[in-house]
């Protein structure tokens, strides 16, 4: 077995609408079906026992070694306690070759799990030894080690029960949530709306104690101190019992509270230095350590927080007791789990000093012996949910102290007897005031039930239910996209929104380039939807981004497709006939949002079956009205778009809008066939997205289609009173519909221009000059760069053998270089001639015509 491709797919894809790993996976022959590996399955088991039930896709097909690596990989992540459920292994048109997609949660683990689960099959083929369980431990580590923490986690999870969606910017608790104009931003429990100066505030403990002070709100007394005997003085000041902490510390590090004499106050000073070199002493209060997390204006979630602590057997040494407790599968290090591990550290030794123990004391039975005095989780502490006991003052006061910060979500320590009654009532005070709060004992409290934090933040960065996405529309097909994407594009922008738009020759946002190249595929639809200023977008999605990455969304709200025809690219990417294609093209259909529409062509039935599997409604276009579908879907009150009487008419049911189609100047009048079907299918899109039918009507009329606005889509030059077109079209659909569309036109010698992408099959470039030979009479055939992998003059025969049976063609000519073939045709035009050039170096080209035919 030999893995010789591994993709990681990031979005829906033509698999599932999980990401997964893919891999492309060959066997020999006798690994086609482990009936021929007599023994393989049961060692395979002896190593993994939980690997589950080995089984074909469909039903039939035999068990092969590549069924093996599809379930070990998943069995792998599933036993180490990640959330996956689907993989697949499908068969190639390569005999032996197979494509194996697994579910992964975090990409670096779903990629590990495949090189473990080669590792395994190996092994049992092998008869060689497989660690079980260092394997599962690798997936369990690394997964805590990149999956996002419990906070940010929380409320990303609250996120997707909205329906918002989500993009994680960094290895760390970095998030988007939302597209465009509509983005939000979050790191752990901060947004972007919390202060930088706020943050700076609460970082400074005696800052915020005169801030809260001011605004009346109760603290403890203390200053900051300059060494270790003006601490001392500042303790005699403030009178024992005192606590010592870092002027701008977080997490409890270096905190001791509670501290009753001088050698405790050194240790707790040296303790303090090792965090900060700023150090505040102030006074301790008595009572229980409380946690108020405010989010907004509103208290969401309280806690009473312990410090670490054991209870003695009568015949466990303190050190074992510790161990006990941190063999609780909810504890962990860091923040990854519910609860943290109790540290056994100098401060833990000390804390039990002062209660005449050490590590190696056995507590009587019942005596509950502390670690620490201070009661943060992060250093193994518990915490039991109050937040129904919250006296309403109290909550006022945590408010007010957070918003006294400058805070928009703060947790609030407090310590006070009991937080039924005022603080004022029994002399507690408000010790702290913490940004980026850490939500897990709100979210997984020792006692008590969870908490919901996670969507009130999500409920403060979108209020009134909004779900953070902006209009998004996908167009797939095999011709037409690139325009189609263009037109929809300025049919939005015309309504006054600042639209963000990928095709194959770039991204513009607003109608500026930002980058180019072909970007019809998902990184550049992400930058896109990344722009804080786009309020729609459009985007060209390509088969090869999906296969490569899937889709850069989860849904969209219109899912547009062209056309299928007789396919493109076909042969690659084990992509091999039509129906693979439209399966492919049809992911976008399959990502509509429920309330969403698909704009499907009427007239192709490789388009019309997506149908089936679209979520929100169906538009469906033809020029023909007549059309089974069409009248179908149209009797049944749903909507349509067709050609009628010179306009294009948009119907539902008996309501129809109607649009001149010589209001439409990229059609020709409605002479260009193509461009027609375009127009209708950008007509629908913006239909579904409920534009005005004046903006739409506006905007057909507005659009231009020449060698800037939609390059080597049907450009027009004029030379020596010949007429030129550009076109980029390099398929036999491309190619029937340009001969359809000069048909129409007049002229007197007709001359065409072409070459052959080599990546086409052989069938399709000898198709492409069958048509072309018996509608022009001049071909002249270029060899430039566009050969890929073909050998020298092989594209050029293929041409030379479609043009065989030629009707029309009578002069037939050869040229080395798109621009002296270019430059060959046009000295030899006439007025009244015509002339196709079908380009290969799109803007190159473009610009050598331009400078040619002089604009």
């Amino acid at each position: 077995m030999e893995v010789s491709r591994i993709r990681a797919l990031r979005g829906p894809n033509l698999w599932s609408r999980h990401t997964a790993i893919e891999a492309i996976v060959s066997c020999t022959p006798e690994e086609c079906s482990l009936d021929a590996l007599p023994g393989f399955e049961e060692r395979l088991r002896r190593r993994f026992p939980e690997i589950g039930v080995l089984q074909a896709t469909r039903h039939g097909d035999a068990i092969s070694m590549a069924h093996a690596l599809e379930f070990a990989a998943l069995g792998l992540q599933a036993h180490a306690g990640c959330p996956v459920t689907f993989s697949r292994t499908a068969q190639t048109v390569e005999p032996g070759v197979f494509q194996v997609v697994v579910e992964y949660s975090e990409e670096p683990v779903g990629r590990l799990a495949m090189d473990l689960a080669q590792a395994l099959c190996r092994a049992a083929l092998e008869g060689s030894a497989f660690d079980l369980e260092d394997a599962l431990t690798r997936l369990k580590e690394l997964d805590e080690d990149v999956r996002l923490g419990p906070s940010t986690g929380s409320i990303v999870q609250a996120a997707m029960l909205r329906g918002v969606p989500f993009r994680r910017l960094t290895e760390g608790s970095l998030v988007q949530f939302g597209w465009g104009c509509k983005q939000r931003r979050i790191q752990a429990a901060e947004t972007d709306c919390s202060s930088a100066i706020a943050e700076s505030i609460a970082q400074d403990k005696d800052l915020t104690k005169m801030l809260l002070d001011a605004a009346g709100v109760p603290v403890p007394r203390g200053r900051p101190v300059s060494g270790l005997e003006d601490g001392w003085n500042a303790a005699m000041e403030i009178g024992l019992p005192v606590v010592v902490k870092p002027l701008d510390g977080n997490q409890g590090k270096g905190v001791t509270v509670n501290i009753t004499g001088r050698e405790s106050f050194e240790a707790a000073y040296a303790a303090a230095t090792e965090i900060s070199e700023d150090i505040l002493v102030e006074r301790y209060l008595p009572g229980h350590d409380y946690r108020l997390l405010v989010v907004g204006d509103q208290v969401v979630a309280a806690a009473r927080r312990d410090p670490p602590h054991v209870t003695g057997d009568g015949v466990h040494t303190v050190r074992a007791l510790v161990d006990q407790v941190n063999s609780d599968p909810r504890r962990g290090v860091g923040h990854a789990t519910s609860l943290t591990k109790i540290r056994f550290d100098d401060i833990a030794l000390t804390c039990l000093a002062a209660q005449h123990l050490n590590a190696e004391s056995v507590p009587a039975k019942g005596i509950r012996v502390v670690l620490r005095n201070n009661a943060n989780l992060s250093t193994g502490g518990s915490a039991t949910d109050v937040t129904d006991d919250v006296h309403v003052e109290v909550a006022a006061r945590a408010v007010a102290a957070a918003r006294m910060v400058g805070l928009d979500i703060a947790g609030v320590d407090l310590v006070c007897d009991s937080v039924l009654r005022p603080i004022e009532e029994q002399g507690g005070g408000i010790v702290e005031v913490n940004a980026a709060p850490g939500l897990r004992m709100h979210l997984t409290p020792s006692f008590g039930k969870g908490r919901a934090v996670g969507d009130a933040i999500v409920s403060t960065l979108f209020p009134d239910g909004a779900d953070g996405r902006i209009p998004v529309v996908a167009v797939a097909g095999t011709n037409g996209k690139t325009t189609t994407v263009r037109l929809i594009a300025h049919l939005l922008a015309s309504k006054g929104l600042c639209v963000g738009m990928t095709s194959t020759d770039g991204v513009y946002v607003n109608g500026r380039r930002t980058d180019t190249g072909d970007c019809s595929g998902p990184r550049s639809a992400r930058n896109v939807l990344l722009h804080p200023d786009v309020e729609a977008a459009v985007f060209e999605t390509a088969r090869g981004g999906v296969l490569r990455e899937g889709l850069a969304f989860d849904r969209c709200d219109v899912a547009v497709v062209t056309n299928i025809g007789l396919g493109d690219h076909l042969g690659l990417s084990y992509i091999s006939t039509v129906e693979d294609l439209a399966v492919v093209k049809r992911v976008i259909v399959q990502n509509v949002a429920p309330k969403g529409v698909a704009v499907l062509n009427a007239a192709d039935p490789m388009v019309v079956r997506m149908a089936k599997v679209c979520q929100g409604g169906v538009t469906f276009f033809a020029r023909d009205p007549h059309h089974p579908v069409m009248a179908t879907h149209r009797a049944q009150g749903l909507r349509v778009v067709y050609v009628e009487g010179g306009d294009i008419v948009a119907a539902e049911g008996w309501d129809e809008h109607r649009l001149p189609l010589a209001g439409v100047p990229i059609t020709g009048g409605g002479t260009i066939g193509f461009q027609v079907e375009n127009a209708m299918a950008a007509t629908a899109a913006a239909w579904a997205l409920g534009l005005d039918w004046e903006v739409i009507r506006a905007g057909l009329g507005t659009f231009v289609s020449d060698a800037r606005t939609t390059p080597g889509r049907f450009n027009l030059f004029q030379h020596r009173g010949a007429t030129v077109i550009a076109d980029y079209g390099h398929n036999p659909d491309a190619i029937q519909a340009l001969v359809n569309a000069v048909d129409t036109m007049p002229a007197r010698r007709r001359t065409v221009v072409i070459s052959g992408a080599g990546d086409r099959r052989d069938e399709d470039i000898r198709q492409q000059t069958q048509i072309l030979g018996d509608a022009f009479d001049q071909v002249i055939l270029y060899q430039d760069q566009c050969q890929r992998g073909r050998a020298d003059g092989e594209v050029l025969g293929l041409l030379r053998e479609g043009l065989s049976q030629a009707s029309r063609a009578r002069q037939v000519e050869e040229v080395r270089g798109e621009f002296l073939a270019i430059d060959t045709a046009l000295d030899r035009l006439e007025a009244g001639d015509l002339c196709l050039i079908l380009i290969d170096q799109v803007e190159e080209a473009l610009a050598h015509l331009t400078a040619r035919c002089g604009g």
